[in-house]
């Protein structure tokens, strides 16, 4: 058996457990919860925490200061972009350790992915080649300018709290799309807007705790 599959607590089964609590709150998507039963994530955390890795309400430490988001906000944010339209091409920012982005990949056709810690990026490259994604786009960059020379993209997901709603990345979302992001500081709010032609919409959804949207390249 290989590390993929995993064995005890990194087994299939103890990820059906996470699959079936996602779905007792409140994840109905079944694509959304298809992707994340395919996905093994403690592929994407390292070996001494890899027990851990479906509980569904837990964030991991990735290094550098960033987490891994817990399954359940994973699953939240996934299916909250998804579910007003099928979509082609989607911007993450913060890739993080990559496991959002394989769950987004599983989904979409194309992925643009923007991360400011070169470290980080590297892993996820090396995670998601592993795992044979080959629809992602790296880009080393700081995520608050979004990647226009992508643009325009049927949805945008952010993966660290900004502190307000950047322009710069309503302006990259495709006529009839979708970003969901967390917005706030100390308190933080998790945010869906939408794009019609008649201009933006905003929803705030949930509480969150994100890692801040930080600035510069490391």
């Amino acid at each position: 058996m290989s590390g993929r599959d995993g064995i005890g607590m990194t087994s299939e089964r103890t990820r059906m457990r996470m699959i079936d609590a996602l779905r007792a709150d409140k994840i109905v998507n079944e694509r959304v919860l298809g992707a994340m039963m395919e996905i093994p994530r403690h592929v994407f955390v390292d070996e001494g925490i890899a027990s851990r890795a479906y509980e569904f309400d837990t964030a991991l430490p990735i290094g550098h200061g960033q987490t891994i988001s817990a399954p359940i906000i994973v699953a939240l944010m996934t299916q909250l972009l998804m579910e007003k339209s099928p979509m082609n091409k989607v911007l993450e920012i913060g890739t993080g350790c990559g496991y959002q982005t394989a769950v987004l990949a599983r989904l979409v056709k194309e992925v643009y992915t923007l991360e400011r810690i070169a470290p980080l990026m590297d892993k996820a490259r090396r995670h998601l080649r592993d795992l044979r994604f080959y629809n992602v786009r790296y880009k080393h960059v700081d995520g608050h300018e979004g990647y226009p020379e992508g643009a325009p993209y049927d949805g945008i997901l952010m993966a660290a709290s900004a502190t307000h709603v950047p322009e710069a990345l309503k302006q990259q979302l495709a006529v009839g799309g979708r970003m969901v992001l967390p917005v706030g500081i100390d308190d933080q709010w998790l945010y869906v807007i939408d794009r019609d032609a008649k201009g933006f919409t905003e929803k705030r959804c949930a509480g969150v705790r994100f890692v801040p949207l930080l600035t510069g390249l490391a």
